[in-house]
């Protein structure tokens, strides 16, 4: 069979408009099917461990179930690997041939993991290796390659860097607006005036996608017309708020739904997901789409901290009542019409706007970055020349030690799932201990 290139591989999936980013243990199958629920038109895998992917049965059986891709639930879909050996990320790209639509390279990760690895964003400087690794797939793998990228500070050097991902044989190309060095506390904005300069000087049959700045779903319609892309990605939105990918044109409370509606809507997808990755996730997820619920009632945090690596079913189900009780309380107060109100304030310096949502509805979280946090820290970062400042698009991975040689790959997953411990989200994701492979 003819393998799809480009625009036509883009419309023989529907031409999605609405992403999934790729996020360790986040993008996991029962948040990408709850996440296709509330209007995601594509999903990415998290970023799966070339060389382990390829070689270690146990590996894939933790990383990779049997819903995974399936064609009634899971597609279209992108599996996406992190690599700098090109035989091994053929091998372990074959276990997938079938189960999904494409297979992604990851070049974006700027973690210390990914640095000390020698993958993700640590490769933009040796352009040969991401030739060869890209087109190794392109031209011996059944189903096309794709590639997401980080920018450069220099416009001119991004665009040729994109010109030689697509030469080696990408079909779609994401771009994150952010530069390799902006994580953490220099995380900042996401710049999409450099993402537009390349989606108007690549071929305009190039299949582009943007990545970053995605609080809110009119913002995915702004950044469509803006920048004149095919789709637009969202990671830590879509992590705190489903509803991201709701059209903007759709009911208000749809695009924040009620936290308890979502907690027990996920909820019962984990429990029907074979395999455990899913499971493992859950605990995280909990931590994000509550988060400002469990600022206000601090006693149901209490509970979500208690869940270990041992927890079963029936401590989440006890934390899912309590959510949805403490939820129906609110709602029985006569004046909830008055306060269960979503709101738009003013045009803000970057383009779009805040909206005031009550916490008993997702929404999108702010950190707290020198001191400013709310609406006020990105105003006041562009007011002072782009002072750094987190945003919301960015997942945190966690920043471990290396767990192989330092010429591998390295990937903070790597742990088999029952000996990860899960921990309280404390805005960042779940840590593991060190362990040797």
């Amino acid at each position: 069979m003819t393998k799809l290139q480009g625009r036509e591989l883009y419309e023989s999936i529907g031409s999605p408009k609405r992403i999934v980013a790729p996020m360790v243990d986040q993008s996991e199958l029962a948040w990408r099917i709850l996440s296709r629920r509330y209007g995601a038109t594509l999903c990415y895998t998290p970023m799966f461990h070339a060389r382990l992917f390829a070689t270690s049965e146990k590996y894939r059986q933790d990383m990779w179930g049997e819903w995974d891709g399936d064609a009634g639930k899971d597609r279209p879909l992108v599996v996406q690997f992190c690599a700098n050996d090109p035989e091994y990320l053929l091998q372990a790209a074959k276990h997938v041939v079938g189960k999904c639509d494409a297979v992604d390279l990851n070049l974006g990760c700027p973690q210390g993991i990914a640095r000390k690895g020698n993958y993700g964003s640590f490769l933009m400087e040796n352009w040969d290796l991401i030739y060869k690794l890209i087109n190794k797939l392109h031209t011996e793998l059944d189903v096309p390659v794709t590639a997401k990228i980080r920018v450069f500070e220099d416009r001119e050097k991004t665009l040729e860097y994109a010109k030689m991902v697509l030469s080696a044989g990408a079909q779609f190309l994401t771009v994150h607006g952010r530069t390799r060095e902006m994580k953490g506390q220099k995380t900042g904005l996401a710049d999409w005036s450099i993402i537009k300069y390349l989606r108007d000087n690549l071929p305009q049959d190039t299949v582009f996608f943007a990545n970053g700045n995605i609080l809110y779903p009119d913002d995915i319609s702004r950044c469509l017309t803006e920048i004149g892309c095919d789709a637009v990605m969202s990671a830590e939105g879509n992590l705190y708020n489903p509803g991201v990918f709701v059209d903007a044109e759709e009911d208000l409370k749809r695009q924040f739904p009620r936290v308890d509606h979502i907690l027990r809507e996920y909820y019962e997808i984990v429990k029907d997901c074979p395999g455990n990755a899913s499971k493992i996730a859950m605990k995280s997820h909990i931590f994000k789409v509550l988060r400002p619920f469990l600022e206000v009632h601090t006693d149901i945090r209490q509970e979500v901290a208690k869940m270990n690596t041992k927890y079963r079913f029936d401590d989440v189900e006890r934390v899912v009542k309590l959510v949805e009780a403490t939820v129906e309380e609110i709602f029985a107060k006569p004046d909830i019409e008055q306060l269960d109100v979503i709101t738009a304030g003013d045009k803000q310096l970057w383009g779009g706007s805040y909206k005031k949502v009550p916490y008993w509805r997702c929404q999108p979280y702010f950190r707290p970055v020198n001191g400013v946090s709310g609406d006020k820290r990105v105003t006041e970062a562009l007011k002072s020349q782009n002072e750094p400042l987190k945003s919301q698009n960015e997942p945190l991975k966690s920043q471990n030690e290396p767990l192989t040689s330092q010429n591998e790959p390295q990937l903070s997953n790597h742990l088999p799932h029952n000996k990860r411990p899960l921990q309280p989200d404390n805005e960042q994701q779940t840590k593991r201990p060190k362990q040797s492979i």
